[in-house]
């Protein structure tokens, strides 16, 4: 399917909607404005341990006796896909900086509890920033930051298993939307920013790097790696992912070191 053209003369102002065609066809779109619909929780209620641990308990069922640290991060991918996703087509394809800090988020949540699609009240202001860290302030330092050290305090992972998590996505969709014909080439430059550097404003960058590319020996296919596991091993139900940093090692032998 070719990429909507989002400059469609049909639309006076193209809407966040608009941008969920070609690699992001699969995702959906959040709900905006209006009243959160029924069921809708308030993702600022994770502020409170007790209550996100309350909130996860739901998954954790789907895994009885399973390792807190792995049921914790592979319910953090769900909810950082699902906010990595329109975070990145409204900056990169609107240039529009969406509400998604933890105080303005709803969340709807799937059967099995983890998130399926969120409510935002706006599709947010036109930026005007390329400045990285301003940029992405609302996603990284008022959303990932707050959550993450929550979620590594009640499962017992590191926090840098959970940036990783959310490294991984804007990894994956910054380089799957940066084939858009529509593309915002200075958002693109900020977003590849993010994942290029080492510091950002003085401080570790703990989404630099989160996946890596190269070249085996006498080989010429090009591979991915994380740099961090995401722990989903533990649990019997998987196995490794396909770019685990782990990937080749016993799995029985990682779980007894673990």
């Amino acid at each position: 399917m070719p990429p909507l053209a989002l400059h469609d003369p049909s639309h006076n102002l193209p809407t966040l909607a608009d941008c969920y065609q070609g690699a992001l066809v699969l995702s959906t779109p959040p709900l905006i404005g209006g009243m959160p619909p029924a069921g809708a929780i308030k993702a600022s209620r994770w502020r409170n341990p007790a209550l996100l641990e309350q909130d996860l308990e739901r998954y954790a069922a789907r895994y009885p006796g399973g390792d807190k640290r792995a049921i914790t991060s592979l319910w953090s991918k769900w909810h950082f896909s699902a906010l990595t996703v329109p975070t990145l087509a409204s900056h990169l394809l609107l240039n529009r900086d969406l509400p998604v800090e933890l105080d303005d988020v709803h969340v709807i949540f799937n059967e099995e509890g983890c998130t399926k699609q969120l409510w935002l009240p706006h599709e947010g202001a036109l930026l005007e920033t390329q400045d990285s860290s301003e940029r992405f302030a609302k996603l990284i330092t008022q959303h990932w930051a707050p959550l993450i050290e929550r979620l590594a305090a009640i499962s017992g992972a590191a926090p840098r298993v959970f940036w990783s998590n959310a490294g991984g996505y804007l990894n994956y969709y910054v380089n799957a939307l940066a084939e858009h014909p529509e593309v915002n080439q200075e958002a693109l430059k900020a977003a590849r920013v993010l994942l290029e550097s080492r510091h950002i404003d003085g401080q570790r960058n703990p989404l630099f790097e989160p996946v890596r590319t190269y070249t085996p020996k006498d080989s010429d296919e090009v591979k991915q790696v994380r740099k961090l596991c995401c722990l989903r091993y533990l649990l019997d139900e998987f196995s490794v992912c396909s770019n685990c940093p782990l990937e080749g090692c016993d799995r029985v032998a990682r779980k007894r070191a673990t």
